[in-house]
Order: structure tokens, then sequence, then C-alpha cells
């Protein structure tokens, strides 16, 4: 009898084991059209309360029991896609989606964040994404579509200053921003001072900018990170478009290699403004180009690979006596590899350059300076369960750096040519991160860094008395370079000194409901790398340095705390988060320091530290005919940098003074209008607290000369920053039978004509003998117009 009674219990336990065995689905989500895989495409289970994002190369994988399930596809940019499946056994689906009819012509006027329920379960915070189509739509100076000024109208991020492209990410300075294109390191990001980006929209697939709670897999930069994807190119048709403006012009054609199989991009713009300036006989010239490239073949089901490039090059002339020029030149290979259902890998071999020069006419003088780096990264993607994902990696980065090459202008110049020593580096990383499901409600993101770094040899070292570089004299009291006592001579690749750091991260979320969340995020990052310069924003002449003994590496520990909720199914949304950062070894400049060709750096710096705290709104409107979206940011952004004896005042005698990139108020809104098939309008409205500046508080006379005297660092600020940009775009009607497609694009920049100040200059009336003030502004009303098109 008790066998009896044992066979059915086996069975029912049986049965409960076979019930309860998991298998996985995976795959890829991809564009139907062109096969371009889709980076952030969601993938909800209902029946499981599953929800699931692409990775950066489209791939997905879920487990679950087994079953009949319900898959629901989305992407702001597709139709929804539904399927009911059974899954039976480990499965492979890859899914490709329809364009909305909305996104199918040029004239997409959707301005949109994806608002479901992965925004509000996952710990994802400080994160924002702007849909490319959205961007194509906000006034730009000359008309030029432009990447980097569409995230200016997000909270936390701010301008350089007026003209520049360069940005800042909740008080962080411009060098302090990782920005990564295919993931490439891009170390200047604008074009003729900042009028244009590096990036050429029309080739950009995806947007993505982490101002906080960042993974562990990026690291190096301690203020955010824009990571940027280039499209894959069309595998099925051949395709191009492009723009013809009153500046500059663009053209991207893609198709297949082999169908289906290999594909390209290559997408190029130049500006010819130069060629109506010598026409005009005008002196002055400023011009630039670039290139975009890549190529992708796909070996087989479960191997990738991709080629990618950019080049691009700035060229200016003032007067024929002074010329500058740079440029940014980077390369990418990349093999991705699914070991299986549940392990993706990517393998990148990296080149970065950074060339600037100037050439000076009157002072004889020709510059040249660079950075190059050489980059390794393997990353995988473990899916564990339907709880838990873990990513871990490796990157090492070699760093050359030449500081400058000074060379005699002409045959007639008096110039000894002179090579600044050259600096090596080497920067190495470990992490893993892992992505749990701990309950229905409450999600975490956690990880951990690991990251090296060894300033190399070939280089002679200077020794200074009691280790100061910067000395200081009582008497005048005033800062002074220190006199070396010696060298170090230290062979190719010997280690000069090395750095290490442990990086924490942790981000967390609670979600009420499927509509309103808590996230709270910390991380820790560090940065090895340094642009000295003396002004607020990237501009040509900056200098790229490494960490050593005197310029240590800045450490950033950062807290964040946000709330968000969506209204009415989506079509509203709000975000509002608080922050505070505090970054150790923040370096500044004594006053009066010499930057330019200084071969010894470290004798007109002083370290100290850095903090900034903020709230961030961001009210968003996603749907309907009127979309966009109003940002606020509340903010303060301070450093000091005490004295290193009772006797040295530091700067500001030790005491907290505004950060050049500090602005307490930051207003942004952004509006898009589908007024009829043909015709849209869109607008941008920005106001900022003017940046912090040191002006002369007096004047005093020696020998006969008007001295100005200025009061404490940054004690002053620039006006308030404020313009209003419009742009129409008319559609006119597309043939059915011709695959041609058009737009006009007429924008105005700067509408009621503001006068922002780039920078105040002060000097003295020669009529009156009394001291003025001249406001140096860069733009005025720019109208412009641009012809787009499609086949």
């Amino acid at each position: 009898m008790k066998n009896k009674l044992y066979i059915p219990l086996f069975l029912a336990i049986s049965m409960t084991a076979i019930a309860q065995e998991k298998v996985t689905l995976s795959g890829t989500i991809a564009n139907k059209s062109n096969n371009e895989t889709l980076i952030g495409a969601i993938i909800s289970i209902p029946e499981a309360n599953i929800t699931v994002v692409t990775n950066s190369y489209g791939f997905y994988s879920i487990t679950l029991p087994h079953g009949n399930y319900t898959i629901v596809i989305s992407n702001s940019e597709f139709e929804t896609f539904e399927e009911r499946i059974s899954l039976t056994e480990n499965t492979k689906r890859n899914f490709v989606l329809n364009e909305n009819s909305r996104t199918k012509n040029i004239d997409e006027v959707v301005l949109t964040k994806n608002t479901t329920k992965a925004n509000i379960r996952t710990p994802e915070m400080s994160v924002n994404k702007l849909s490319i189509a959205a961007i194509k739509k906000m006034p730009a100076v000359m008309g030029e579509v432009d990447v980097l000024k569409s995230i200016l109208q997000l909270p936390g991020v701010s301008n350089a200053q007026e003209g520049g492209s360069g940005f800042n990410v909740r008080g962080g300075s411009a060098d302090g921003n990782l920005v990564l294109l295919d993931e490439a390191v891009v170390y200047n990001t604008s074009h003729l001072f900042g009028f244009f980006s590096v990036f050429n929209s029309d080739v950009i697939k995806d947007l993505k900018l982490y101002k906080g709670g960042i993974p562990s897999n990026f690291g190096g930069r301690i203020s955010s990170v824009l990571d940027i994807y280039q499209k894959e190119g069309n595998n099925k048709e051949f395709h191009a478009n492009g723009g013809i403006g009153a500046v500059s012009s663009r053209l991207l054609v893609e198709g297949p290699i082999a169908k289906e199989k290999a594909s390209f991009v290559i997408a190029g713009r130049a500006s010819y403004a130069h060629l109506f300036l010598k026409l005009a006989d005008e002196p002055n010239s400023a011009y630039f180009y670039d290139l975009n490239a890549k190529l992708n073949y796909k070996i087989n089901d479960k191997n990738n690979l991709y080629l990618s490039g950019y080049f691009g090059k700035d060229d200016m002339s003032f007067n024929n006596s002074l010329m500058n020029d740079y440029g940014n030149s980077l390369f990418n290979i990349r093999w991705n590899h699914i070991f299986s259902d549940k392990l993706f890998s990517n393998a990148s071999l990296i080149y970065s350059k950074y060339d600037y020069g100037l050439k000076i006419k009157f002072a004889g003088l020709n510059w040249n300076s660079d950075i190059k780096n050489y980059n390794f990264k393997y990353d995988l993607k473990h899916y564990l369960s339907d709880k838990i994902n873990l990513s871990y990696g490796i990157n090492a980065i070699y760093y050359q750096f030449n500081p400058g090459t000074i060379d005699p202008f002409d045959e007639y110049s008096p110039v000894i040519p002179r090579q600044i020593a050259k600096k090596y580096a080497f920067e190495s990383a470990l992490y893993i991160n892992a992505e749990q499901k701990l309950s229905d409600k409450l999600s975490v993101n956690y990880g951990l860094r690991y990251s090296n770094f060894q300033r190399l040899g070939d280089e002679k070292r200077n020794i200074y008395q009691n280790g100061q570089a910067v000395v200081y004299n009582p008497e005048l009291k005033i800062y002074e370079e220190g006199t070396p006592i010696g060298t170090v001579d230290y062979g190719k690749n010997k280690k000069i000194i090395s750095f290490d750091n442990l990086e924490p991260r942790l981000a967390v979320a609670y979600s009420f409901n499927n509509d309103q969340s808590i996230k709270a995020s910390y991380n820790r990052m560090s940065q090895y790398v340094h642009l000295i310069s003396n002004t607020a924003s990237i501009s040509p002449l900056d200098i790229w340095s490494p960490t050593d003994q005197y310029l240590k590496p800045e450490i950033l520990d950062q807290v964040a705390l946000g709330y968000f909720q969506n209204f009415k199914s989506g079509k509203y949304s709000l975000e509002t988060e608080v922050f505070y950062k505090k970054v150790k070894n923040k370096t500044d400049y004594v006053d009066g320091a010499d930057l330019i060709a200084n071969d010894a750096i470290e004798r007109v710096l002083l370290t100290g530290e850095a903090r900034s705290y903020g709230l961030e709104i961001l009210l968003r409107k996603n749907t309907g005919k009127l979309t966009g979206w109003l940002s606020y940011t509340l903010s303060k952004a301070e450093q000091r940098a005490p004295g290193r004896t009772a006797e040295e005042p530091g700067i500001n005698n030790g005491e907290w003074y505004r950060a050049n990139y500090d602005k307490t108020h930051n207003l942004s809104l952004t509006a898009a209008y589908q007024f009829t098939k043909k015709w849209s309008f869109g607008g941008i409205f920005t106001y900022q607290t003017g940046r912090a500046a040191t002006f002369p508080n007096g004047k005093y006379q020696y020998q006969g000369i008007t001295v100005a005297n200025y009061g404490k660092r940054n004690e002053d600020s620039l006006p308030a920053y404020h313009h209003l940009d419009i742009s129409a775009t008319y559609t006119p009607k597309a043939d059915s039978n011709k695959k041609w497609k058009s737009e006009w694009v007429f924008s105005i920049y700067n509408i009621y004509a503001r006068k922002n100040a780039a920078s105040l200059t002060f000097g003295q009336n020669t009529d009156t003998g009394l001291s003025e003030a001249s406001r140096i502004s860069i733009f005025g009303i720019i109208p412009s117009v641009t012809y787009n098109f499609k086949f």
C-alpha cells in the first residue's frame, strides 16, 4: 500500500519540478526597414511582471518557467509589437519593429523619452536619453542640428560659455565629461569655436547622458558620461540623405555590401563660409570638415564584426597672422560574440587622437600638440536569471601626451626649435556590476570598479626642495614657481608613480506602482587625466596632462535622490532629483599662472577640493500635437585651495569660492507643435545665471602706468545669459511614386538679438579718462535656412 502512495506522490513532485523548470528566450530587436538593431528597446512579459531592455547591440535575454506568454516590444519611435508565444525549451527569436507612420517621413516631430514601466521600476537614475528625431527639430546656430546643444536643454547641464559646445554637468568641469563615440574617447567636441559640434546627427543612432548613478563599466572621468553610437547601415537597400545650408552641407550614404549580411554607412560634412569671405576680400577665415564611416559584417548567428571611424578637422586664420587648426581622429574595431542564450560579449580595440596647432606670425611661432590613446576593452553581459544580471569586464588604455613641439614660423623667425617633454601613462580597470530585482517593488543596481594608473617614462622629472613645486613668498605675499634642485631621469616605460582606487556604485529603485517610484544612488569615480586650462570652456589651446605626484587624481563621491511619476498613461511625466557631489584633489592655478608651453606645469598649481549640490526638475509632455519639456536646475558649485601651512593664504585665503562654471539658476523650455501635415514649429527658451568672473575693484598708478587691482577670485558674475530660438519646418507633399522626400527648415537663433556676454574687458576711455567695461559677444540674431532631403 505504501508503494502505491509513493508513486502518485513521486509523479506530483516530478510534474511540479517540470512546471517550474525554466527556459531562456533570447535574440535581437531590429528596425524592419533596414535591420538596424535597436538600443534600449523594451521587452515586457505581463504575465510574469518582467521587463528588460536591449543592450547596446540590440541583444536581449529573458529566463522564464515553461508556459504560454504574451511578449510586448515597444520603442518610442516604433509601433508596439505583441505576440503570444509558447516556451517549452530555450528559444532564440529575433524580432523586427515597424516604424510609426509619423516617423517614416522626414518631418518627425516627436519629442519623447520612453515613459513606461522600465523608467519607473529600474534603478537607473540621473540618465537622459533623447530621440534623434526630437533633436533634429531643435533650432540651432546656422541651421545645423546640434547633438550637444540638445542636451543643454536637460536639467543639470549648462553650456561652458556663449558659442562653446563644451558643457558642464552638475557643477563639474568640462574635462570631467567622458564623451564616447562608438566607445572611442572624444577630447574636443566642437567645430568653429562651438558653432557646431563634431557629431553629425544624420549618422547618430543613440545618445545617452549619465549625470549620476553611473554604472561601473564607465570610468576615467568624474562629471558625466555621454555615450553615443553611430548607425550600422541599411543591409537591405541603398539610401541617402543630407542637407544644404547657408554655412555647411552634409551627405550620408548607406546600403548593403552583402544583402542582410554586411552593410556600410558613410557620412560627411563641410562648411564653406570661408569661400564667401575670400570673395569679399575678408582676411579672416574659418572652416571645418568631418567624415564618419562604419562597416558591419554578420559572420554568423553568434558573431558580428564592426569597423567604425571618425575624422574631423578645423582650420582658422585671423588676418593671416594667427592660424589655428585642431581635430579628432577615432578608429574602433569591435567583435560581438554570443557564447550562449545567457552570455553576450564585446571586445574592442580603439584608437583616439586629438591634435591642435597654433601659428603666430608676429611672434614667429609654430606650436603643435596632441594626445593619443590606445584602448582595449572586453565586456561581458551574463543574464543569470529573471532576477539578476551581471556585467563584468576589463579596460586598458595606453596614453601618449605631446604638450608641445615649438618650431620657427618661417626662416626669418628668431624662435629656437624646442620639444616640451612628452609624457606617457597606462590606465587599467576591472569591473563587475549586478542588476537585481529583489521584489516586484524593489530593484537594485550595484557594482565595483578597480582602477589603476601608472605614470611612465621616458622623461626627466624635476626635484624640488621639500617636494614643493610652488613656494610662498611671505614678504611679497605671493606664490612663486619653485626652483628645481635636481632631476631624475626615468627610462622608457619605467614607472614614475602609481595610483589605484576602488570605485563602488549603487542605485536603488522602489516602485509604489507602475507610475510612481523613488530612487537613490551613490557613486565614487576617479579621474587621472586633466585639462590644463585657464578658461571656462574647452578651447583649441588647452592641454591634456596625466596625473603625477603634483597633479593628483581627482576623486568624486556623489549621492542623489529622486522622485519619478507618469501621469495620464504617460502623457505627462515628472522627474525630480537632488544631488550632492564632493571632489578631492581639485587643482587650481596661482594668480598670474603661465600655462602655455610650460614644461613644469606643477609650479603653478595648488591642490584643494570642490563641491556642488542642487535640485533638478524635468516636466515633460510626451504626446499630442504640442510636445516638449520644461527643465529647471537650482545649484551651487564651489571650490577652495587652502594654504599648506598656517602662513600661506592659499587661494582666496582658503575660503570657498565659486567655480568658473557655477550657475545658480538654469531654466529651459523646449516645445514642438505639429500645425498641419506640412508645417511644424519648434522653439527653445534658455535662461542661465551669469557664470563666475573676477573683475577689478580699483586701480592705482605705478611709475605713470595705471594698474588694475582685482578682488577675490570669482566673486563677480557676467550678466545673465538668455535667448529664444525658433524654427519652422515645411514638408512638401510627397509623391508616392517617388522615393525622394524633402523638407525646408527655417530657423532664427536669438530672435530678440540678446547680446550675451562671452566676457567683459576693462580699460580706460581715451577721451574722458574714465574706466569702462566692454562686453564681448559672439552671437547676435542669426537667421538660417536649410534644405534636407532623403531618398
